[in-house]
């Protein structure tokens, strides 16, 4: 009875390999979902949403004629290159829903993979491919999450929700566009800002507690969690110069010696 028991207690394995320490299945690199969004999703500029779909489009073109060239051997392709022909016109129309969100939503895009599969008429398997392939070029950011569930029994449950995308202009990919549909380079007096902002906000985390670099950087309760734990080594690190360990035997004989 006790092995039967212990059989019907065992839980199923996560998908990502891992368990989570209550044991509920959540994928690997999961942020709970309300403690990062408001700086993750970014509103589109005007015409962004249609220039970023263009770009795919011209991208797709793009991938036809590399694995045509590398077919009939009169190009070897780069790492990036390969990359690119990956793009399928499957992806390029998951990327125009995930786009269309963006545009309706002011850049807030979380759909599960159910309603993108309704939305574009393509399988959950399907699904999957394209974002894999266009987090891979670099045409938007994923980040899983997961949800707190009510549950019987002591301690918080979790359960995986949809994931939070924002749509990107990859690098890679600049080089097979016309010039017209390049990013314009930035000014020297602007590019120079940008590089005196960067080293200056260096030196503002650099200047920060492990609590307070927690706080600022993560947020929500992932935030409050890891703030708690920057303080234990912020005290660890005070204690330990209030209080330097005592010099060593060798040390003391030393200084005898020369005096």
């Amino acid at each position: 009875m006790a092995a039967i028991a212990g059989m019907a207690l065992r839980r199923a394995p996560a998908r990502s390999g891992a368990r989570h320490p209550t044991g509920e299945p959540v994928l690997r690199d999961s942020i709970e979902a309300g403690t990062f969004e408001e700086t993750f999703f970014a509103v589109p500029a005007k015409g962004e949403t249609d220039r970023l779909l263009h770009v795919a489009r011209r991208t797709l073109d793009a991938a036809r004629r590399l694995r045509r060239d590398e077919r009939m051997g009169a190009k070897s392709l780069s790492a990036a290159e390969r990359l690119i022909t990956r793009l399928t016109s499957g992806a390029v129309r998951v990327y125009e829903e995930i786009l269309t969100l963006s545009r309706l939503n002011r850049g807030k895009v979380y759909p599960s993979y159910d309603y993108l599969a309704s939305a574009t008429g393509l399988g959950r398997a399907t699904i999957g491919r394209a974002i894999a392939i266009l987090e891979a070029i670099g045409f938007l950011v994923r980040q899983r999450r997961f949800i707190r569930v009510e549950a019987k029994g002591p301690g918080p449950r979790y359960e995986q929700t949809s994931n939070a995308y924002r749509p990107l202009l990859p690098s890679s990919v600049l080089s097979y566009l016309p010039r017209w549909m390049r990013p314009a380079p930035l000014p020297a007096d602007e590019a120079q800002r940008h590089a005196d902002h960067a080293v200056e906000l260096a030196g503002m985390r650099a200047s920060l507690s492990c609590r307070e670099l927690a706080e600022v950087t993560i947020g929500g309760q992932l935030g409050k969690i890891l703030a708690k734990l920057g303080a234990a080594v912020d005290r660890k690190e005070r204690e330990a110069q209030t209080d330097p360990e005592p010099l060593t035997d060798s040390y003391n004989n030393s200084e005898k010696v020369l005096a």
